[in-house]
């Protein structure tokens, strides 16, 4: 009968084929002595063999096998056998039933979310009629359930559903899966490859009675939807014309954000950085950081000029920074809304730097304290590529910030784009899978949902340090925006919308059902808000001034308040300091193990030091960084290979030739009470890292914080932060950066994607009047600079980049600088600069004129030309001795130098005024420099003429043939040096 019921027995023999098994059977070989035989596919053998051994002495066999062949009943090893389970008779279809409730449960766990009522209007519900995975539940359930209802089946490990209890009739496990599983609430998180993780969200959400809400925490949640929802009420009363985009439809994010931000407070967050798209904003800021609503209100007055402090954004765009003390944990927070365009998901990566730099300040090493959280639209959060790119900086060492809680305002819907036409995943939030992010699916008419997993997103970003994300699946009420017809395009939808009732209504209606609040008790509430709206709406109207004096996500306090701003700074330091960064800069320790190539250049550093009384670039970069780090000043630098430089001219850290991870870093080992300095290659990103770099920029005045570009050309995948925030920030919300961007720029014959960092685009978004000579005066240089939108400079010496270097933090104010900066110059000995140009007193220079024999008689020059940059090199080797030429170099490009520039053209009066540049005529510096030119002429009372020379007109911005190169850059030198 055995034999005849094993051979049967298939399922029985691919159980025990079963990875455990063979390695249970791999361990135990001296109780199983034929498990090489089993192994090798001859399971029914090695049963017969067994079952003989146990005839003979039942102890000669395993006991799992003891007690299959007394009692029928077969023994499993789980967890490489340390713990044996029952599994039930030994038969086909025992076997089958419980391999089968096990394979149900994984694949709830797996693809519950699947069938998860997640979609309030219940549009998508009918979708997943069809659904396999549906079929596939109805078909293995309704055959179990059939007839085995109330039979009992043990709980595997890797379920919570049962509590304390391992076993459970199969009813009860299949209603507590839907329960767990196809709620309002779909989990996808089994995709994560740590087991632990993946038992950790199960235990949260499987253990029974794991979540209960209380009834003071229901009355708090009602208190918060009445809030958010009588808030937008409020605004479209008073402002009915006017855009707000509001949040009808998904008022449960104010009470969830509320809810992420008390759970958060309760583990000792202290400060938060929000970074959100326009839709709730205004709502948001109201309810959630409690500005005040006077100052809300104050944005809708239609008087609000553009001359008001932080008005030159529209309200739903701006930022903020407030702190209060959490009423649930009495504990002080801090709140900080990023100002940020419309450009959708922008703010992403700035709020990952900001965050970064304020734990840095804060000491809070383990991120602990400061905490992101970031709020989505759908469309936007699968189709902007700036979200991949910040998931993807979230766990690498120089940029993570201990985990982000994403919010994902799920509208279902684009402006007027369909999810089937917006994107090719099943979900919004696919994109968060590449880093393990588990994913929470929420319907947002369901509060109490949400609240549950609001708590676990934090609890496990506490835990963990880890990104999660929590999709809010709602709708938009109004549309787009209040002015929008959404009739147009979704009109199946806003039918079903337009017979919604609010959540607020619908949770109000709910607790007076069980008893928790009364009809009278919920009217009075929203009474008692409508009461505060009404007298913050009448206090705006009679405190008109200072109303925009909040609008700043980074207050620096008293930073502009310490310095005189019309005082011209000296960046010059002394000759003791310099010679102690440069032999420094140029020593390793003696335990230290170097290439020997490296070896070279160090020697050659300290050789330049000490012999030659010059440096290079790297040396006077060095001198720039080491000075400012012994002046308190923390410096970071990041980008793409910036550890060595793209052109292995930097070697900031050095690599122990023997032994992997060990490292140096001299700028770190300048003095015991220095500022660290942090130098990180990035992930291959321009548009998320530079935006990470100016977050970290802006949390503190006394940062230098620089971006470097591989090559200058690759900045444009990064021109929305540029654009959106660099350039215009300070005029769109009085936010003041100092952050610096390094772009490599200059024609080596080297193609059109490595030569140009596109100069004229930076200069065509600075501010100044071509048409407007400044008054010239003492102040002349302070007044430019304090006006200009941003700097940019293309210095040609190593002496000049160090002073531009610390001009950023000597000012008493702070501007984006835009520096070109060299490669073939970077070796170059004509451009070295001697130790002298760094001294006490020096500072950075403008225009460097020409100091040759041509200046010593400036009345027989016949021509005098302006350059920029390394065309400057080429131009003096073109010239050889001639005196009849003068060059002249703009090293600062804007603000335009005008007095400098009017100072050369009155000291060579015969000369014919030309500029040379070696980009094409409409790039480079060329369109905006001749109408400067033309007005210094017109101050002069000179006719206005300035000539180009230079490479024609191209679309591309160099060619990719090096001999053509070279013929282009022949011709116009010889142009240059040809007098008429």
């Amino acid at each position: 009968m055995l034999r005849a019921r094993t051979f049967r027995s298939r399922s029985l023999i691919a159980c025990l084929k079963h990875r455990p098994w063979q390695v249970f059977f791999q361990r135990n070989q001296s109780t199983s002595a034929g498990s090489e035989s089993f192994l090798n596919g001859n399971s029914a053998t090695y049963i017969e063999e067994m079952y003989k051994a146990w005839q003979k002495d039942p102890g000669s066999v395993h006991s799992s096998w003891q007690a299959f062949f007394q009692t029928g009943t077969f023994i499993s090893p789980t967890s490489l056998g340390s713990k044996m389970v029952a599994l039930g008779p030994n038969s086909d279809k025992d076997v089958q039933d419980h391999l089968a409730v096990q394979a149900l449960i994984r694949m709830y766990q797996i693809r519950g979310h699947v069938l998860a009522k997640l979609d309030p209007l219940e549009i998508k519900e009918s979708e997943k009629a069809n659904d396999n995975l549906s079929t596939y539940y109805d078909r293995v359930e309704n055959q179990l359930l059939t007839e085995d209802a109330n039979r009992v089946f043990k709980l595997p490990e890797t379920t919570f559903i049962g509590g304390e209890e391992k076993s459970l009739p199969l009813k009860d496990i299949v209603s507590r899966l839907k329960s767990v599983y196809c709620g309002h609430i779909g989990l996808e998180f089994m995709f994560i490859n740590d087991m632990e993780q993946c038992n950790w969200i199960k235990q949260k959400f499987e253990t029974p009675q794991s979540m209960q809400i209380s009834v003071e925490d229901k009355r708090i949640l009602l208190d918060r939807l009445i809030r958010s929802q009588k808030f937008e009420e409020f605004l479209a009363q008073k402002f009915p014309a006017e855009k707000r985009f509001g949040l009808e439809g998904c008022e449960v994010l104010i009470p969830a954000m509320k809810h992420v931000i008390d759970i958060s407070s309760e583990k000792n967050v202290e400060s938060f950085v929000i970074g959100m798209p326009h839709r709730g904003r205004l709502n948001v800021l109201a309810n959630v950081c409690r500005i005040p609503l006077d100052r809300i209100f104050c944005q809708f007055d239609s008087t609000l000029g553009s001359s008001d402090e932080g008005s030159g954004d529209v309200k739903y765009h701006l930022g903020m920074n407030h702190e209060r003390v959490n009423r649930l944990t009495n504990k002080k927070i801090r709140l900080a809304v990023c100002a940020n365009p419309s450009h959708l998901e922008a703010v992403d990566s700035v709020v990952q730097g900001k965050t970064r730099a304020e734990q840095y300040f804060r000491g809070d090493t383990k991120r602990k304290q400061v905490m992101p959280i970031l709020l989505h639209g759908d469309a936007a959060f699968s189709g902007q590529g700036i979200v991949y790119e910040t998931f993807h900086l979230s766990d690498l060492p120089e940029y993570t910030t201990g985990g982000t809680i994403h919010i994902v305002v799920n509208n279902q819907i684009g402006f007027t784009t369909d999810p089937r036409h917006s994107r090719s995943s099943p979900y919004c939030t696919d994109v968060a899978r590449v880093v393990n992010a588990p994913i929470f699916h929420v319907n947002a008419d369901d509060p109490e949902a949400v609240m549950k997993v609001c708590r676990v997103a934090c609890e496990w970003r506490n835990h963990y340090g880890k990104d999660v994300v929590i999709d809010l699946v709602c709708y938009r009420r109004n549309g787009h925006n209040e002015t929008d017809q959404p009739m147009f395009t979704q009109p199946l939808m806003y039918k079903k919308i337009h017979q919604m009732e609010t959540v607020m209504k619908k949770y109000s209606t709910k607790l007076i059902a069980e008893g928790i609040v009364s009809d009278e008790e919920v009217k009075d509430r929203i009474k008692i808000y409508n009461d505060i709206c009404e007298a913050s709406y009448e206090k705006a109207k009679e405190e008109p001034a200072a109303r925009n004096s909040n609008w700043l996500d980074s207050p620096w306090d008293g930073f502009f308040q310490k310095a005189d701003s019309m005082t011209l700074p000296k960046t010059g330091i002394d000759d003791n300091q310099i010679n102690h960064i440069l032999t420094k800069f140029g020593s390793y320790p003696e335990d230290f193990n170097l290439h020997s190539g490296l070896k070279k250049i160090l020697m050659k550093r300290l050789t330049m030091l000490n012999e030659d009384k010059k440096t290079d670039w790297a040396m006077g970069e060095a001198l720039a960084f080491g000075s400012l780090l012994m002046d308190k000043i923390h410096v970071r630098l990041s980008g793409q290979d910036v550890e060595r430089g793209t052109f292995s001219h930097r070697h900031h850290v050095l690599h122990d030739y023997e032994i992997d991870k060990k490292t140096y870093l001299p700028l770190n080992n300048l003095s015991d009470d220095q500022q660290k300095y942090i130098v990180c290659n990035s992930s291959l990103s321009e548009f998320g890292v530079l935006g990470f770099e100016l977050g970290y920029s802006m949390q503190d005045p006394y940062t230098l914080v620089i971006w470097e570009a591989q090559f200058g050309d690759f900045s444009n995948t990064a021109q929305c932060i540029i654009d959106q925030f660099i350039s215009s920030g300070q005029s769109k919300w009085v936010r003041q950066t100092g952050i610096v961007l390094q772009l490599p720029h200059g024609y080596e014959g080297m193609g059109p994607e490595h030569s140009s960092a596109r100069l004229e685009r930076f200069l065509q978004m600075s501010n100044d009047d071509e048409d407007h000579f400044p008054v010239e005066g003492d102040d002349f240089e302070m007044q430019q600079l304090h006006d200009i939108n941003w700097f940019v400079c293309n210095p040609t010496t190593p002496a000049n980049h160090f002073h531009v270097i610390r001009r950023q933090i000597a000012l008493p104010f702070r501007k984006p600088l835009i520096l070109m900066t060299p490669k073939s110059l970077l070796r170059l000995a004509e451009a070295q600069s001697p130790l002298s140009d760094y001294a006490k007193g020096t500072r950075f220079q403008r225009v460097i004129p020409e100091n040759g024999v041509a200046a010593e008689n400036p009345q027989k020059v016949q021509r005098l030309i302006f350059c920029s940059g390394k065309v400057y090199y080429h131009l003096i080797g073109e010239r050889k001795a001639k005196s009849d030429i003068a060059i002249s170099r703009v090293e600062q490009i804007s603000p335009f130098p005008f007095d400098l520039v009017k100072a050369e053209i009155l000291k060579y009066p015969n000369a014919e005024v030309v500029w040379v540049q070696e980009e094409h005529k409409n790039m480079g510096a060329w369109s905006y420099v001749e109408p400067r030119f033309l007005t210094v002429m017109k101050n002069l009372q000179k006719e206005p003429q300035i000539r180009y020379i230079g490479r024609h007109c191209s679309p591309s911005t160099a060619t990719g043939y090096k001999a053509y190169h070279i013929r282009e850059l022949g011709q116009f030198l010889q142009d240059a040096m040809k007098l008429e």
